[in-house]
């Protein structure tokens, strides 16, 4: 028995890193099905009530499809409105950030001392024409990939509200016996994933929405580009609100004046970041995920090394669903609840007392 412990013990400690190693080498496919995976989840729902409707299933999917159609054209729209107006105003831009910057970097050039070659300009010095090409290079192969991912991710969506792949029976097959604990532990994922998706939605709408209007107030331009960027990256947990603060910071200093204008914006709009996401979030997640602060910067930077900008989107999601599979097990349990906030693992302690 002890030899045998030992095996299985050495065969995790083998495992465990190819595991890691198929995902980050096979993350072409891997991204798409995750992501595939939660976007079906949250269409489970709608499929079952078009369903008891006898709505039939070729055409349950049909809606699904034009509702995401429909989703993606709106923000096809926002952007498309976002790039002519920053394409109305970029020669006047241009010129305040030309003169911001250059005179940002003689200013570090100077405290560092930094010296340059006569007749040599800054940006000369800062940017080269192999530069150029290698970012336009990595900017086609960065476009290509997004198109192929997306497309796979619009099959494996089909695949999955069509139930040619069935997540609960591969549940079912894979980790649980029983039929009951598989059924429990995939509506209680898809309960959570659900929850976690509307929330994080109306938490970065409405940190977008005060980020354009404390642009609109204080003159700073592309309200509605900063609306959309601090929307989208606010569903990166943590990193993302620190992100779509400071690049619009920066860029606030190119229009405002270094003055006590730039400095209220910059606590305006980190006011709302707080509001948002430090105050209103948690109070509408309540104590459903339960996740410490460990855990999930530690899950952050495993995706974001696995998987990229992909993995930092979709960490919370794929430790919610480790969390209550481990949750299922005795064995396992007590790493659920290391996962867990410090007010939960005070009740399980509670428990162990009483």
């Amino acid at each position: 028995m002890r030899d045998t412990k030992t095996t299985n013990l050495l065969l995790l400690i083998i495992v465990i890193p190819l595991v890691f190693y198929l995902l980050k080498t096979l993350s072409f496919i891997f991204i798409p099905l995750v992501l595939s995976m939660f976007i079906a989840l949250l269409f489970l729902p709608l499929m079952r009530w078009l369903k008891k409707r006898s709505v039939p299933k070729p055409l349950s999917i049909l809606i699904v499809i034009i509702i995401i159609t429909g989703v993606l054209k709106l923000g096809g729209e926002l952007i498309q409105l976002t790039s002519n107006e920053i394409i109305a105003t970029k020669d006047q831009f241009l010129g305040n950030a030309e003169t911001k910057i250059v005179n940002l970097i003689i200013y570090v050039e100077d405290f560092f001392g930094v010296e340059r070659l006569e007749g040599e300009t800054i940006f000369k010095r800062y940017s080269q024409e192999q530069n150029i090409l290698a970012r336009f290079g990595s900017t086609l192969d960065f476009i290509t990939n997004t198109i192929s991912m997306t497309l796979m991710t619009a099959f494996f969506v089909i695949l999955l509200l069509s139930e040619s792949i069935n997540f609960q029976n591969i549940l079912n097959n894979t980790i649980f016996k029983q039929k009951y604990s598989s059924v429990k532990t995939f509506m209680t994922i898809e309960k959570d994933i659900i929850r976690f998706v509307k929330v994080k939605f109306v938490i970065s709408l409405l940190t977008g929405i005060g980020f354009s209007i404390a642009c609109l107030i204080f003159g700073v331009s592309f309200p509605i580009f900063w609306g959309l960027l601090a929307f989208t990256l606010n569903f990166i947990q943590m990193i993302g609100s620190v992100v779509s603060v400071l690049l619009l910071a920066l860029f606030a200093f190119v229009e405002l004046d270094p003055t006590g204008t730039l400095l209220f914006f910059i606590i305006v709009i980190t006011g709302v970041q707080v509001l948002f996401g430090g105050i209103l979030e948690p109070l509408l997640m309540g104590k459903t995920f339960s996740l410490n602060v460990i855990t999930i910067l530690i899950m952050l930077m495993f995706w974001g090394f696995i998987w990229g900008i992909p993995g930092l989107i979709m960490s919370i999601p794929i430790t919610v669903f480790i969390k209550i599979v481990l949750e299922q097990f005795p064995k396992t349990k007590v790493i659920a609840d290391l996962m867990s906030a410090p007010e939960s693992m005070w009740k399980v302690r509670q428990k162990i007392i009483n």
